[in-house]
């Protein structure tokens, strides 16, 4: 019998996942099974002069004033980008909401805040474009996985990014880190080299950056993630609620750093419930 057919469906589509959360980007098995037909996408909006700066939005065809979220990928700051997580896309679109989702420029040519920076840009010319895509630029909701939820996190806990920006941080309706690297010591990883020389965790984690009027935050856990451990959204969602900021953790049951972000797609749902979470944390905050 072939290799293929004693795999099962579960296991084809898990390689599947894994595929397409690699390096691979666009060409991620995953990606080419998940359809944006009935959809309207938007390609490569520009957000910035750097040929990383673009994003793709997603949109259901009939979109009136929808919620929108801004997906932020990871790769250890130094990897991935827009184009191998149009499966992120495609099912929050699915849902109902427009999805903008950005690549930034990466380390070690850009360190820290460079990438944080391009997601605050990014989000003002979302919020810009917003009306015309079907989206409400006072509905905004900002996503990332892995180095994408540091991003997400920091752009708008630390005050500085979104004035920068002069984008109001009540338009933010919540963010969403699906799990980041919101408190570790990254002087201790090869990811140091995407922070600048001399930098310190006081300076740059968002764990330290917490405004007391940030939106809640819904901080998902993979419970087998040895990539980035757990303990970060602790150190997060205490820091949170020390700002009196409204947030909610949860653990994912048997996944991990790359399953988590895979559950996202469609056709992986059953590998665990991020989408599921992420759908409920919009329908609870956005406005009606």
């Amino acid at each position: 019998m072939p290799r293929a057919a004693l795999l099962g469906a579960g296991a084809l589509l898990l390689m599947t996942a894994l595929a397409a959360c690699s390096r691979d980007g666009a060409q991620g098995t995953l990606n080419r099974v998940v359809s944006t037909a009935g959809l309207n996408v938007t390609s490569n909006v520009r957000y910035g002069l750097d040929a990383r700066n673009v994003m793709d939005v997603y949109a259901p065809q009939d979109a009136r004033s929808a919620p929108v979220v801004l997906f932020i990928h990871g790769g250890s700051w130094e990897n991935g980008d827009k184009d191998g997580h149009k499966f992120v896309g495609e099912s929050l679109a699915r849902a109902g909401y427009v999805t903008a989702v950005m690549s930034y420029r990466l380390a070690p040519a850009n360190r820290y805040p460079s990438y944080v920076q391009d997601a605050a840009q990014a989000l003002k010319v979302l919020r810009e474009k917003a009306g015309a895509l079907g989206g409400n630029p006072q509905n905004v909701f900002v996503m990332g996985h892995s180095a994408g939820g540091f991003n997400a996190v920091e752009v708008v806990d630390n005050a500085r990014w979104l004035a920068e920006a002069d984008v109001p941080v009540s338009a933010i309706r919540g963010v969403i880190g699906v799990a980041g690297p919101y408190s570790y010591d990254f002087r201790q990883f090869s990811s140091a080299k995407a922070f600048p020389v001399g930098a310190t965790p006081d300076e740059v984690m968002p764990d330290r950056h917490v405004r007391a009027d940030a939106p809640p935050h819904l901080l998902l856990v993979a419970e087998n993630d040895d990539t980035v451990y757990p303990q970060n959204a602790l150190n997060m969602e205490a820091a949170l609620k020390r700002a009196g900021v409204p947030v909610t953790r949860t653990v994912l049951p048997k996944l991990n750093h790359i399953t988590i972000i895979a559950a996202m797609a469609r056709p992986l749902t059953f590998l665990g419930g991020t989408r599921q979470a992420v759908i409920d944390f919009i329908e609870a905050h956005r406005l009606p």
